[in-house]
């Protein structure tokens, strides 16, 4: 009977020990963008599977560099990598989420969505030029008639580490305003001409929600998470536009992701009619060849997993999800992550 017992117990042993075995433990790190989706994956993801996934949002240059160092099992960057960095670094790309940067201020008196600027004002208020240092600044002036505008000092607030947020918003800017673009220009970090900093999306959300008279530019889900004042802004076709998922999709409708090599592809200023200007898309870097070809496995399964049941929570924050084809596309992609072996980690 004692030898029976023991065995048992020994199978069971044997059976527990085969279970943490296969369970993943995944690490992350990059975009803040995309965080708040990426947490609520996780945490769906260890519900249905055992499995967990550590993200650290520690913006897209962080992730960038921590991937290329292999001391994450993926990189997330909403900054695209073009072909030839990918070939160079030896990483596959690939999209997750579509969103919208949004301007949000912190002024008395002035309701979500009630305050509207273009691109060409914004860049003004980002280079902190004398006639737009006020909020009823003339020119801010002019596009608000009805709208009575303080005499309150603009703070400007931005991203104070490498951040492909801060890429796409000084990107739409370069595209909107020569001196912004022959000035600090687009890119990941750049130099301020004016302003103070906040680590990530959060940060520079609670720098706004904190200084009367801010303007900070976060992802949306930070806008509608901590009940933020957005603005309008005027579009490509003219429209003002609102920052929805519908007005981010609009945005996204006519990617052309089959024609884009290494999925790089930009979704700024785009012509339809209810676009919103500043859109675009989040992605995940991985490593062509694997010395792990376990993990490489376990990741493209997560992202497999949440393009397939992930869909609700990314829309209850106001991303949009990626058309069925284009998952497809990105699956095809993932054959080009092998092990040492050579085959597919993931298929």
């Amino acid at each position: 009977m004692l030898k029976k017992i023991a065995a048992g117990a020994a199978s069971l042993a044997v059976a527990a020990s085969c279970t943490l075995a296969l369970a993943a433990n995944l690490s992350g790190a990059g975009a803040t963008f995309p965080a708040p989706v990426y947490a609520k994956w996780a945490e769906a993801y260890r519900s249905a599977t055992g499995n967990q996934l550590n993200y650290q949002a520690i913006g897209s240059g962080g992730g960038i560099r921590q991937i290329n160092a292999s001391t994450v099992d993926f990189g997330a960057s909403d900054k695209p990598l073009k072909p030839d960095d990918l070939a160079t670094n030896g990483l596959v790309q690939f999209p997750t989420v579509i969103g919208g940067v949004v301007p949000v201020v912190d002024l008395p008196g002035v309701a979500p969505g009630q305050l509207k600027l273009n691109g060409g004002v914004l860049a003004d208020i980002y280079r902190g030029i004398p006639q737009a240092q006020f909020w009823d600044a003339a020119e801010i002036a002019a596009l608000n008639p009805g709208v009575k505008l303080p005499h309150m000092k603009i703070t400007v607030v931005h991203r104070s580490d490498g951040s492909g947020t801060t890429f796409l918003f000084t990107t739409y800017l370069s595209m909107k305003a020569p001196h912004w673009a022959s000035g600090p220009g687009g890119n990941d970090s750049v130099n301020w001409p004016t302003g103070i900093g906040g680590k990530g999306n959060d940060g520079v959300a609670a720098f706004v929600r904190t200084t009367p008279g801010a303007i900070g530019y976060v992802e949306y889900a930070y806008a509608k998470q901590n009940h933020m004042t957005y603005l309008k802004m005027q579009n490509k076709a003219g429209a003002w536009v609102e920052p929805t998922a519908a007005n981010f999709a609009a945005a996204a409708a006519g990617a052309k992701w089959q024609s884009a090599p290494g999925f790089y592809l930009l979704l700024l200023d785009q012509a339809a009619p209810s676009a919103w200007p500043i859109t675009g898309a989040t992605f995940i870097l991985v490593h062509t060849k694997q010395s792990n070809p376990q993990t490489g496995h376990d990741v493209l399964a997560f992202f497999d997993w949440a393009y397939k049941n992930g869909n609700g929570a990314a829309e209850s924050l106001d991303y949009v999800t990626l058309p069925d084809a284009v998952k497809n596309l990105v699956r095809q992609a993932w054959r080009k992550v092998t092990g040492p072996d050579g085959k597919p980690v993931y298929s």
